[in-house]
This record gives C-alpha cells, sequence and structure tokens, in this order.
C-alpha cells in the first residue's frame, strides 16, 4: 500500500513539474488571475462579474454567428499564447520570482494536475457503471440530459452561458472565503431536521 502511495506521489510530482515547465511563460498571468479568483482585493468579485457581464453584453448586441464566435475566440487564443510569453515579464515587473510565488504556482500546477485526474476519474467511473450496471447507466445518462435540454429550452442559452461562466469565475472565491462550506452546512443542518421531524411524526 504504502509503495502504491509513493508511487502515486511520484506520478503526481512528475506531472505537476512538466505542467509547470509547460506553463512557466504564463507564470506571471496565472499568479495574477490566481489573486483574482482568490479574491485577495474586496473588490475583486465586483470585477469579475463587471468583466463578465461587459463580455456578454458585447456578444449579445454584436450576434455573432457560432463560427465567427468560434474563429474570433481560437484568433484571441492565438494571439495570447504568442504574445503573453513576450509582453508579460515587462508588464509585471522582474523577472525574478520570490520563494512564495513559486511555491503558490506550484500548488496551483499541482492543483490543476489533481482537477483534471478527478475528472478523468470521474469519466472511467461513468465507463465503469455502464458495463457494470448499464440500466443505471442508462437511465442516469438520459434523466440527465432530458434536464439539461429543459433547461436550455427555458433559458436563454446566452444568460444560461453567461451565468454559468459567472459561478464558475467566483467558484474559487467562495471556497476560499468559506461560503461554500458555510451554506453547505447550513443546508445539511436543515435536511437533517426535516429527516429528524419526519422520524417523529412516523414513531
Amino acid at each position: 500500500m504504502a509503495e502504491g502511495d509513493n508511487k502515486s506521489a511520484n506520478l503526481l510530482a512528475q506531472e505537476t513539474s512538466q505542467l509547470e515547465e509547460q506553463l512557466q511563460g504564463w507564470g506571471e498571468v496565472i499568479l495574477a488571475g490566481d489573486q483574482v479568483l482568490r479574491w485577495e482585493k474586496p473588490w475583486y468579485p465586483a470585477a469579475l462579474v463587471g468583466a463578465t457581464t461587459i463580455l456578454f453584453m458585447l456578444i449579445y448586441f454584436l450576434d455573432p454567428s457560432v463560427l465567427t464566435g468560434l474563429s474570433c475566440a481560437v484568433m484571441i487564443l492565438c494571439l495570447a499564447d504568442y504574445l503573453v510569453p513576450t509582453l508579460a515579464p515587462r508588464v509585471f515587473g522582474s523577472n525574478k520570482w520570490t520563494t512564495e510565488q513559486q511555491q503558490r504556482f506550484h500548488e496551483i500546477c499541482g492543483n490543476l494536475v489533481k482537477t483534471q485526474r478527478r475528472v478523468l476519474g470521474w469519466w472511467k467511473r461513468l465507463f465503469a457503471l455502464k458495463e457494470e450496471k448499464p440500466k443505471m447507466y442508462f437511465l442516469s445518462v438520459i434523466s440527465s440530459l432530458v434536464a439539461v435540454a429543459w433547461i436550455g429550452q427555458e433559458v436563454h442559452n446566452l444568460f444560461l452561458t453567461y451565468l454559468i461562466v459567472s459561478f464558475l469565475l467566483l467558484l474559487p472565491g467562495l471556497c476560499q472565503h468559506g461560503i461554500i462550506t458555510k451554506y453547505a452546512g447550513m443546508v445539511k443542518r436543515e435536511i437533517n431536521k426535516l429527516l429528524k421531524q419526519k422520524e417523529k411524526k412516523n414513531e
């Protein structure tokens, strides 16, 4: 068991190190984005929501076709991939990082690798469910897709995308400041109260 854990830890460290090398040119931008996403200043959440709102309002008024929107998005990514590694050191100052910055960059890369592993793990479990319990797999997938289709029909696609993107951008800050944990705990307590009241009525 210990040998397996060591092997997994070594593999995680290796993948993290590889990701650090790949993202080295984006280091300053990633650290700055990390500060914003974790709400290190009180006005960061408002800035995130404001920037997202402006972007989606622009998309709404321009109303580009799917092909145009996709082309513009890929073009922006290509320009960023070319310009950011060159311009970031000039914009953010010295190329030399502090120990704290290097450690935080290492943590971010490690979290990205862990997130990738979790997603792959969920994907594998889904296919394992398909092999082991095909009926449950079928019902779960069809029910989920029907629910998503109904939501998509009832809510405007762009507005729904705006809500999802806003939530995902705010999620790291919500977790960092314990807001998710706080409200999840409140919901859990209320559910436990309802279950206890139901048990008392049954008695």
